[in-house]
């Protein structure tokens, strides 16, 4: 719902079926129309994969931003993507149990790098991107502890890349997280609110 800080006339697109991007917006007092865009995310990647990681998800975000966008004309439309990097190996999102359990055999004991990118667009326009990492290491896993973590997050584990929602239980499979705490969920907060504040559609 509208709230005082907001001074753009309707509420911001947001193209992602993303619950806590949408979470994190609202808290923060933007109001929001959730359209998520209709893309095939994986060949889109497939045919990007000569780009680095934090290219990729800055790719996804603003096909994603302006496939929607050229639906909902003159309206602010914000798209959002994340890229798992281990190395020069790219993750995506796991289709089933076997492959966050091969995923998270993979990082155990290992660092690895998030890069979540926001495009901002309206009509066939982009008007802002940005991109910003985080690294976090995991500790050892067992196979044994792979399980029950399988188990307690149940289909939550194909939600994500990397198997995990930090604010879940995913925080339990982490030694050590550097970088903004937005940044990991998918979200680079700060940097949108910078550039709404800018735009004049939020209270400065």
């Amino acid at each position: 719902m509208p709230t005082a800080l907001w001074l753009a006339g309707e509420p911001l697109v947001l193209a992602s079926r993303s619950r806590i991007r949408q979470t994190l917006l609202e808290a923060a007092g933007i109001p929001v129309d959730v359209r998520p865009a209709d893309l095939d995310e994986r060949g889109l990647e497939a045919a990007a994969a000569s780009l680095a990681p934090d290219a990729i998800a800055a790719l996804l975000a603003q096909e994603k931003a302006l496939a929607v966008a050229k639906l909902h004309s003159g309206r602010l439309t914000l798209g959002a993507d994340q890229t798992l990097a281990l190395g020069d190996e790219c993750f995506a999102k796991p289709a089933d149990r076997v492959a966050a359990r091969t995923q998270l055999r993979a990082l155990g004991g290992r660092t690895h790098e998030l890069h979540s990118a926001i495009v901002f667009a309206q009509d066939a326009t982009v008007l802002f991107e940005h991109v910003s990492t985080a690294r976090l290491t995991m500790r050892a896993l067992s196979d044994r502890f792979i399980e029950h973590y399988l188990d307690g997050v149940g289909d939550a584990a194909s939600a994500s890349v990397g198997a995990y929602q930090l604010e879940g239980l995913g925080i339990q499979l982490f030694e050590r997280i550097d970088g903004d705490y937005f940044t990991i969920l998918g979200l680079p907060l700060l940097a949108a609110l910078d550039f709404l504040r800018r735009r004049g559609c939020l209270a400065s």
